[in-house]
């Protein structure tokens, strides 16, 4: 009866860490296309967005991320803790820092 459960407990194991391994390569691919982006011109620089992002929400940045579209734009999502506590998700163009949106 424990073979069982160590063999189960095993490939729950297995599972996890496989599933750490795809995250770490993920975040490493993201960094890279980010990097990349940046450097052909086609993403504004964080301090320049930062700067852009405060002009339509007051609080701390608490996660910046660059995400493709279907349409092949690029679009920053900037989540944001407010003064009120509310987490808000800004959306701007990742090129020319132009307003999309928010989200709360």
């Amino acid at each position: 009866m424990k073979r069982p459960l160590a063999l189960g407990f095993a490939i729950a194991l297995a599972a996890i860490l496989a599933g750490e391994a795809g995250a770490r390569e993920r975040h490493r691919h993201d960094h890279e296309f980010a990097r990349s982006a940046l450097q052909r011109g086609e993403v504004l620089p964080i301090n320049r967005l930062l700067s852009i992002a405060s002009q339509y929400l007051r609080g701390d940045v608490v996660e910046v991320r660059l995400e493709p579209r279907r349409d092949g734009e690029l679009r920053y999502e900037i989540r944001v803790l407010t003064p009120s506590g509310k987490i808000r998700e800004l959306h701007l163009d990742a090129r020319t820092g132009e307003y999309i949106g928010i989200e709360d």
